[in-house]
């Protein structure tokens, strides 16, 4: 609680203190109707000395029809009340508004501030200096000093300032502020760190790769303060709707208090304020407290920004409530797949010698490779046992393989392509594979290598939780149609789309989008680099673990920080979650203030029920400050 929270719930705790004490007071000894009046007129302005100030100073602005004006005009009337009929007891009624009027606003206030420190977790991983290496020494200045290329040095507990590649030491690096994953990364010199992540162990020496204004703490920043600038329907309903409501309820008080009396007035002659004008004044000072639409106009964005808080701690960024609102809807999600469903991390499948000796093949091919970086290069490294032979004259053939001399024998490691080079016909050994590298001895075909891609971990759970919740899973990839359909089953999708070139990707999504109802949503998740296109297509747009690519960022409405598939289904189950609250709290409001209100009325016609008005305030209070913080506990359950 901060300390502005803490003031304000002392004087709510003494004004509250008064008022229960005058009550009995009141109730013990006979006190003067003026005294009474005036002593209530204490709790009443302790507690609501800056409502009415602020109510008061919105009249000159244009900005008067708000809660605040209704609140003042209501509590105030009360006392009006009892100051022109000594027989009216509404003093405490005005002060009882107020008082639960403030017990409201600052349980909103507590509500709002531990919505937004989820958020500003995310805020706070803002580094504030950078420690750069410059010929006078180290140098402590500000990020936005650093220039790309410059040394930086981080220590053990600090943040890393800019994105940039480790040149020296090596650490554990905390990601979570990023990713949300608890367990810590090990980075080592050559790996590429993003700004934000906190070193645990030993000292790195970073060269920053770029400037800070387009770091990966820079983005996020970015999308957590621009997060409200896209609001749901349900939010810019209830903006409407607060300007529209509030003067027409204020006229609508006005004409509940002055109609029916002058009809009683015309009717029976009696002009006297206790007989003709007190119970319709009274009925529209509680109409007004009734139809304040707190509830509404802090409960629904509430809900929203407390979603987005919780997916935020999970490393789930929204770039508005409205993508919220769009997820929610998603009846098909469509994922690329390499890189997104899979790690992009390969691994040898088969090894297939035209004459045997599949040991012999594998480490021939991997003799000619083992200078080599590229992905399919390093798994048959990995993959190849016991000694491996020296290869010598060893050279690539761009987009094709490698060729090298094995014990004074040239040898060919790649594509088909590259087998036409070594004169060697490849067989039908790799037929249905998606990725295999070809061995060949000159006018030789010895065999190949076939690969997979392993899947992510819980990619199989995203597309069960997905499955679970009524969304349909659609993967596309370039891979070959046997590759993608075994890919496809192994996760259990619904469907695949493969031999896909980037245009094709969004033809696809082209057509979903097409074929989908209206009050439906077409989803993609991508890695974030190549599918930009995509992204910017279909109504959501989920980049995974893309908080490098500038690309990502800029087209996609929703980031996975963490690259976990299954986050897409968090998020999902986030956004319905916000969306059921939101409508919960907007039946749940006007539900029970037209009740109240309709109780009311019935209260100052019916005879048989005048007996209630005695407690008109309390309903009142009710209708107000009550379904305000049932509301708003309602809505804070977005953040769990």
């Amino acid at each position: 609680m901060t300390g502005k929270q803490k003031k304000m719930l002392a004087r709510i705790a003494v004004s509250l203190f008064l008022f229960i004490a005058l009550l009995i007071a009141g109730k013990i000894w006979e006190i003067p109707w003026g005294w009474g009046v005036a002593l209530m007129a204490l709790p009443y302005l302790l507690a609501g000395y800056d409502v009415l100030f602020d109510a008061f100073k919105k009249l000159f602005t244009g900005q008067m029809f708000d809660e605040k004006l209704l609140m003042t005009v209501a509590s105030l009337g009360a006392f009006v009340l009892c100051l022109i009929d000594a027989s009216a007891h509404s003093a405490h009624e005005g002060a009882a508004v107020m008082i639960f009027y403030q017990v409201g606003e600052l349980f909103q206030s507590i509500a709002v501030g531990r919505s937004r420190s989820s958020v500003k977790k995310l805020l706070d991983m803002m580094p504030q200096t950078a420690c750069v290496e410059r010929p006078g020494g180290e140098e402590t200045v500000d990020p936005l000093e650093v220039k790309v290329g410059e040394i930086f040095v981080v220590r053990p507990g600090e943040r890393i300032p800019l994105d940039g590649e480790i040149v020296g030491g090596g650490s554990a690096l905390d990601t979570s502020p990023l990713t949300g994953e608890s367990l810590p990364r090990e980075a080592a010199v050559g790996d590429s760190v993003l700004s934000g992540c906190i070193v645990l162990e030993g000292m790195l020496r970073v060269r920053a790769s770029r400037p800070f204004e387009e770091s990966t703490v820079s983005k996020i920043m970015e999308l957590v303060e621009n997060a409200g600038a896209n609001k749901t329907s349900g939010e810019r309903f209830i903006s409407s709707f607060a300007r529209v409501y509030t003067p027409l309820v204020t006229v609508a008080a006005l004409l509940l208090a002055l109609v029916p009396s002058l009809f009683v007035g015309f009717s029976s002659g009696d002009w006297t304020f206790v007989h003709t004008f007190r119970p319709y004044v009274h009925a529209g000072l509680m109409f007004l407290i009734v139809s304040c639409p707190c509830a509404l106009v802090i409960s629904v964005p509430l809900g929203f920004f407390a979603a987005i808080g919780a997916a935020g701690k999970r490393g789930i960024l929204f770039k508005g409530s409205l993508f919220l609102e769009k997820l929610s809807k998603t009846k098909v999600v469509l994922f690329d797949k390499t890189g997104t469903l899979t790690s992009g991390q390969f691994k040898v499948d088969r090894v297939c010698a035209v004459n045997g000796g599949e040991d012999d093949l594998l480490r021939l091919a991997a003799a000619v490779e083992r200078g080599s970086l590229h992905p399919l290069a390093r798994a048959v490294c990995a993959a190849a046992d016991g000694s491996v032979p020296d290869a010598l004259d060893v050279r690539e053939v761009p987009g094709m393989g490698a060729v090298g001399r094995v014990n004074g024998e040239e040898i060919f490691v790649g594509s088909h392509r590259l087998m036409e080079t070594a004169n060697a016909a490849p067989s039908d050994l790799a037929s249905g594979a998606g990725s295999a590298v070809h061995v060949a001895r000159r006018g030789a075909y010895l065999g190949c290598i076939t690969f997979v891609d392993t899947f992510k971990p819980d990619s199989a759970d995203a597309i069960d939780k997905l499955k679970a919740m009524g969304v349909r899973t659609v993967m596309l990839t370039g891979d070959r149609r046997s590759e993608g359909e075994r890919a496809a089953a192994a996760l259990g999708m619904d469907g695949v789309e493969a031999e896909l070139l980037p245009q094709n990707k969004v033809e696809i999504a082209k057509r979903f989008m097409n074929e989908k109802q209206k009050d439906e949503t077409v989803a993609f998740v991508g890695d974030g680099i190549n599918d930009a296109p995509v992204l910017a297509t279909v109504d959501v747009g989920a980049a995974m673990g893309a908080l490098g690519s500038d690309a990502a960022v800029e087209a996609a409405d929703v980031v996975l920080a963490g690259d976990r598939p299954s986050d897409l289904a968090v998020a999902v189950k986030i956004s319905k979650k916000a969306m059921r609250l939101s409508r919960e709290n907007i039946i749940f409001a006007l539900t029970v203030k037209a009740a109240i209100l309709v109780l009311l009325a019935l209260m100052a016609f019916l005879p048989a029920l005048s007996g209630l008005n005695a407690y008109a305030g309390e309903f009142a209070v009710f209708a107000d400050v009550g379904v305000s913080v049932i509301a708003i506990l309602n809505a804070m359950r977005a953040g769990r």
